[in-house]
């Protein structure tokens, strides 16, 4: 198989300390692409030094909701300007997180609304993180929407499947994480089996999330692989085809990483 893991962390505590080999276990897993996302200012430069490193590694620049209060001076135009980036592919992570609510609720929602005009305005996908928001999720990016188009992911989706319908109607594409092996994911297993094809990625937000046969160690990209398998499993197809189509989509939604050097 040949994969992409569309969301991983790789500068994390867990895999930044023997990066090289989280890399090559990867590799030796069939990973062709891993997309190095960044949730905090400080991390910007740590992420976009990685993806300059490795060639088969790219980078994102934003700011996770649960850091929105730490970082209310990151606003539309400095994401633009890291933007530029040859190795920066996407905006993000951003978006709601109301079950933690680690943020007020009001500067998520700033910070996520800056984000999605960063995507408008770079054409870069951007990358949402919800829980427990999505009615306000779902609004915003509606509503967002109608100022001007931009392409996005739904990372590690774990929402309702009326909330992925949303999302599929307004271009999106839905990212399935490890948790989709786990006994108790009966629904997210039910939408995830419906998801169109071509707009179906697969991610393992590692160091978190590691899939059954690996639930409770450190996640890693290496672990995707495992997902793939039991996402075809789930519906009806050939690991080797699951693999090949999300890693298309991820190229696809991500276009910069055929261009970039």
């Amino acid at each position: 198989m040949r994969l992409a893991d569309s969301h991983c962390h790789l500068n994390y505590k867990g895999l930044a300390e023997d990066q090289d080999a989280v890399l090559a276990r990867a590799r030796e897993s069939g990973v062709v692409a891993m997309l190095n996302i960044a949730t905090r200012e400080r991390e910007w430069d740590e992420v976009l030094a990685t993806a300059e490193r490795e060639s088969d590694v790219w980078a994102t620049v934003g700011i996770h909701p649960h850091e929105a209060d730490e970082h209310p001076h990151i606003d539309t135009a400095k994401l633009l300007s890291r933007a530029t980036h040859p190795r920066v592919v996407g905006i993000g992570e951003t978006g709601l997180d109301y079950y933690y609510d680690h943020s007020d609720r009001a500067q998520q929602q700033k910070s996520f609304r800056s984000h999605i005009a960063a995507s408008r305005e770079t054409g870069l996908p951007l990358i949402v993180h919800t829980r427990d928001a999505e009615e306000d999720t779902a609004n915003i990016l509606a509503e967002e929407m109608g100022k001007g188009a931009y392409p996005g992911v739904i990372h590690c989706f774990t929402a309702s499947g009326e909330f992925a319908d949303k999302a599929l109607e307004l271009g999106f594409y839905i990212s399935i994480s490890g948790i989709v092996t786990f006994k108790n994911a009966r629904d997210l297993q039910e939408t995830a089996a419906r998801l169109p094809l071509d707009r179906l990625l697969i991610e393992t937000d590692a160091p978190f999330l590691a899939p059954v046969p690996h639930r409770g160690k450190t996640g890693e990209p290496a672990f995707v692989a495992d997902t793939c398998r039991f996402l075809a499993r789930l519906r009806g197809m050939d690991a080797e085809e699951l693999a090949e189509a999300t890693r298309e989509n991820f190229h696809r939604l991500f276009a910069k990483t055929l261009t970039t050097p």
